[in-house]
């Protein structure tokens, strides 16, 4: 029985579901968030917790570069699109993986919410958010009209963390 135990245990750390977390920072380089990443059937999850923002939506996205370079984050470059989509759910020609539903920030400036990110790996792949050179999470100022290419007008970038595996 005790050999048992310990097969199962040996087991569950070798299929345990690749992790990621991104530590968003704004445009003045303080940590205002945290955003994790699990991998699920047909994509990952990311949990995301954020304070210090404008109440009302935002739009957030996956971006195709792991660079944060503030104070405006272009860095981060366009919306990860390794299939080559437009922008938003609601474009009948969307959308890119990286496009996100808006997260809602309450009265007290704080935001919390559960995505799936369709279509997305945790690895180097295609659709690997950890790919070579790496993606990155952005919280605009505005809501995302979710078709609107190329970013659902939703303004300026005003938080960014770079997405890294986690062990």
């Amino acid at each position: 029985m005790r050999v048992t135990v310990i097969a199962l245990l040996v087991s569950s750390f070798a299929f345990a579901a690749p992790r990621a977390q991104a530590l968003l920072r704004n445009t003045e380089g303080k940590k205002v968030g945290t955003a994790d990443f699990t991998s699920v059937d047909g994509g990952v999850h990311v949990t995301l917790k954020v304070k210090g923002f404008s109440p009302g939506p935002h739009g957030f996205h996956v971006h195709e570069l792991g660079s944060c370079v503030g104070p405006d984050f272009i860095s981060a470059g366009g919306h990860f699109n390794p299939d080559e989509k437009k922008h938003g759910g609601s474009n009948p020609s969307g959308a890119h993986v990286g496009d996100l539903d808006n997260l809602a920030v309450d009265v007290k400036g704080d935001g919390t919410g559960e995505f799936i990110v369709l279509r997305a790996s945790l690895d180097s792949a295609p659709g690997g958010l950890l790919k070579k050179d790496g993606t990155s999470l952005v919280l605009h100022a505005d809501a995302d009209d979710l078709k609107t290419d190329p970013a659902g007008n939703s303004g300026a970038r005003i938080a960014c963390g770079v997405i890294r595996a986690k062990k």
